[in-house]
């Protein structure tokens, strides 16, 4: 479940190299047999329709194991051999086109099983075919033991365009590793990832991670700033045909269709499934000697449901796993933000965590009942994404089943709906109880959180008397209770702040806190949400 990154892996953002640990992208034995019999140029017939079918048919059959493996040479390369390879620009695909670039990943290191890629143009797809010679080695002798070496595949694909600077093409979106892949908005590093599917995460059963096994990238028409993707997706328990389509700019749109045919019962299906990583924040960096005051690329969980009302959660690196089911039937959205922007917080000039991206989930349709997930796992490396968010419906999957989902997401700075008028959440710090001469006490936990009310200020609310503070114990146990709270409005930094001691009677059963500010009739802030973990 936990997701391990390599040192490397985390340098190479500029790459867009993403690695899942398990689970990599293979070819699909149906899909091989498909093409086995045409040349590398030969182009076949392709709608979304077919693959859909495809997949469906696919999943009647029972699951085969990738076979298809890397040549000698390829399947040799280490580490400090491949670390050295770069994609040759001149030798991009689409330099016809006038916003779009597709650059490969070179097969070889931790990336043993090869998948396809197609373009797909007026209405037929055709193999893209890579080489070695579309590949910067910046080494003699690993060039001349790859320059004859005949590629099966790829690992997987980047798209360019240019979104920060006119004719200049960046990064935009890269697919490497299982089904993960990560997107940018305008002035974006890349942070947290994405998947296409969450199989039984932080359930009783193994976690199974489902893999692309091959895309189609539809060729954008003259001047279009929108690219189309399709993939199959297999694994023992499910099938997929999945559809993409990409839309570049301050926030990044990406449209989401995914069709699901399942083999077997699923304990628990991850809906739209986010990876990031926290190791520490203003809240806890107890423990961690480092320069840095926070370490992080999401800093908080967003929901917001359908009644209108919006949550956050902070995020933490808990001495546990821990588990928090959100009931969200049929949300509104839901997404891990990197709030926080200030590079001040960070002082981080390599990593730039303040301009990780955050990525907002939109559900259309109705997605019926169900919870948001989020898991926080233990962390003491920052290569490690220990952050996974996803939706998950209350309605058991069986064996036969069929599934469809339809969503958007959005990758940028804060994201999402701009309408929202509550006042956000903007810090958390927690502390010893009581006041500075008190003693430590590990049933008592000070909580002092922050308010931005720049919004309310200028339509002419201000001043604490307007507004109360209004905590609560969500717990079944109800083991906890709220001590002490007071509120205060600090003109100059425009928040309102809130202090709240809080006492528990075991240290074995979590705490769930809830507070919220309102006018006395109304809420007029997100409602903030925190565990306080259990210990061992």
């Amino acid at each position: 479940m936990l997701n391990q990154r390599s040192n490397f892996l985390s340098n190479m953002a500029v790459l867009g190299v993403i690695c899942s640990g398990v689970g990599f992208g293979a070819v699909s034995s149906s899909f091989a047999a498909d093409v086995a019999s045409e040349s590398s140029q030969s182009q076949v017939p392709f709608t979304f329709g077919t693959l859909v079918a495809k997949m469906k048919a696919q999943a009647q059959e029972a699951y085969t194991e990738p076979t298809v493996e890397l040549p000698g040479a390829l399947a040799e390369l280490e580490y400090d051999g491949y670390r050295k390879i770069g994609y040759n620009r001149d030798r991009s695909k689409w330099n016809d086109t006038e916003n779009f670039r597709v650059h490969a990943f070179h097969p070889g290191w931790l990336f043993k099983h090869p998948l396809k890629i197609y373009e797909v143009s007026e209405g037929a797809a055709q193999p893209f075919v890579f080489e070695a010679a579309d590949f910067d080695y910046h080494d003699t002798e690993l060039s001349a033991s790859l320059s004859d070496v005949s590629f099966p595949g790829v690992a997987g694909f980047r798209l360019l365009n240019p979104l920060n600077v006119e004719e200049q093409m960046d990064e935009l979106v890269a697919f490497l590793g299982a089904s993960y892949f990560r997107a940018l908005g305008a002035g974006n590093t890349y942070g947290l990832s994405a998947r296409a599917l969450a199989i039984d995460t932080a359930s009783s059963r193994p976690e199974e991670f489902p893999h692309f096994t091959a895309f189609y990238l539809g060729k954008p028409v003259d001047g279009a700033n929108l690219v189309t993707v399709w993939a199959e997706l297999d694994s023992p328990s499910v099938t997929g045909a999945y559809q993409f389509t990409f839309k570049p700019g301050q926030q990044t749109e990406v449209d989401v269709t995914a069709h699901l045919f399942f083999r077997s019962d699923v304990e628990r299906l991850g809906i739209a499934p986010l990876t990031s990583m926290y190791l520490y924040g203003e809240n806890d960096r107890t423990g961690f000697d480092d320069f840095r005051p926070e370490v992080h690329d999401s800093d908080g969980l967003k929901l917001r449901f359908a009644n209108g009302n919006t949550s956050w959660r902070p995020l933490t690196n808990p001495n546990n796993l821990q588990l928090s089911f959100l009931d969200a039937k049929s949300p509104v959205g839901f997404g891990l933000m990197q709030r926080d922007r200030d590079f001040e917080h960070y002082q981080d000039l390599e990593a730039r965590y303040d301009k990780r991206p955050s990525l907002w989930i939109e559900p259309l349709g109705d997605w019926g009942e169900g919870s948001v997930m989020l898991a926080e796992i233990p962390t003491d490396q920052e290569i490690n994404d220990n952050i996974v968010a996803f939706w998950t419906p209350d309605q058991e999957v069986k064996a036969g089943d069929e599934l469809s989902f339809h969503y958007k997401m959005y990758w940028g700075d804060e994201v999402g709906h701009s309408e929202q008028v509550l006042m956000p959440v903007t810090q958390t710090r927690s502390g010893k109880a009581g006041h500075s001469a008190s003693t430590e006490n590990s049933l008592t936990r000070k909580f002092v959180v922050d308010f931005d009310a720049s919004q309310f200020t200028e339509s002419g609310l201000n001043g604490e008397q307007l507004v109360r503070a209004k905590p609560a114990i969500d717990n079944a146990a109800l083991n906890g209770t709220v001590d002490f709270v007071d509120i205060h409005y600090i003109e100059e930094l425009g928040i309102y702040r809130v202090f709240m001691d809080v006492s528990r009677e075991d240290l074995s059963v979590p705490v769930e806190l809830r507070l919220q500010l309102t006018d006395g009739e109304k809420a007029v802030s997100e409602e903030w949400l925190y565990q306080w973990g259990w210990s061992s």
